[in-house]
């Protein structure tokens, strides 16, 4: 017991330097705290598309595509082209909805083909290919199978570079997964031979403008810079590349006549002209789009090495 008392002040002494030694220990943390700078996004853009045509198409579902002389109208197992000029019906086409083409979600018109992208939607596990049609007899000439992704259904692709970027979907409601909701929608990098070789996520000011689905079209701009439309908001997206991070940067926001769904840009006009559709009234719509600053600190995609260096 007697030493029981003389140890308790010991303790107790020893209890206080301790306390004394982590207060110090605290502020001196505190002291040596860093600064760090407040991050602050670009401010984005506004800006209005000028519609300049507009042509009934029953295949106006999904999307649209053009080339030099013709339009096209998407729907999930059918495409139809028309005149560009007088929007005249041409020839379209089709397969069963039961076949193994069953839901087109987007084309682009390269040369004398029809690049398409194709998904199993709304079944799961989620799979894609790639479809192409020749433009002159409306035939499907080749395909390419992506398989069951991770990434989700594919809804558009693009030439960048040497190879392509492309769009991925998750959804919500019919067609997602329990354990994926909208926001693991995703865009990827290939090589020419579809070798994925990075990507990006949609920030949350236009994957929040897509809830709950994704982005339903995309295309690299003549600026290099990444267009995105929902699915069915009458906006259009534009990105840039980020100086660091994985997220792309929203900078600009088009307001556009078209219920989100597919577009292209018309390669064939020295403007900036893209087609979409009106899908509630079965048309097919040209607009041409304002240009867009990129602002300081970030980057076109086309300006991007193709690999890590």
């Amino acid at each position: 017991m007697r030493q029981l008392l003389i140890l308790q002040p010991l303790i107790l002494q020893t209890q206080i330097l301790q306390s004394l030694i982590l207060l110090l220990l605290s502020h001196s943390a505190m002291a040596q705290r860093l600064e760090l700078p407040e991050y602050e996004p670009p401010t984005i853009q506004r800006f209005t598309a000028t519609e300049i045509a507009r042509f009934p198409a029953r295949e106006a579902g999904q999307g649209a595509a053009a080339d030099a002389d013709h339009f096209y109208a998407i729907v999930n197992s059918a495409i139809g082209q028309y005149d560009k000029q007088s929007g005249e019906f041409i020839q379209r086409w089709a397969s069963s909805r039961s076949g193994p083409i069953r839901h087109l979600n987007s084309c682009y018109a390269e040369g004398d083909e029809l690049y398409c992208a194709n998904s199993n939607f709304p079944e799961v596990p989620m799979a894609s290919s790639l479809e192409v049609f020749a433009t002159d007899t409306m035939e499907h000439s080749r395909s390419y199978s992506l398989g069951v992704l991770d990434d989700g259904s594919l809804t558009w692709y693009d030439r960048l570079g040497d190879g392509w970027i492309a769009g991925y979907a998750h959804y919500d409601e019919d067609g997602g997964l329990s354990y994926k909701d909208h926001s693991f929608a995703t865009i990827s990098r290939y090589d020419n031979d579809w070798r994925r070789l990075g990507g990006w996520m949609i920030p949350e000011t236009v994957i929040a403008r897509m809830q709950p689905h994704a982005a339903s079209g995309g295309a690299i701009g003549p600026d290099g810079l990444l267009y995105l439309t929902g699915h069915d908001r009458p906006e259009m997206y534009v990105l840039a590349a980020p100086k660091m991070g994985p997220k792309l940067v929203h900078i600009a926001t088009i307001d556009i006549a078209v219920e989100g769904q597919a577009f292209t840009w018309d390669k064939s006009s020295e403007e900036r002209v893209v087609w979409g559709i009106s899908r509630p009234n079965r048309e097919v719509r040209a607009f041409s789009l304002p240009p867009i600053n990129l602002p300081e600190g970030y980057s076109r995609l086309t300006d991007l090495p193709q690999g890590f260096r």
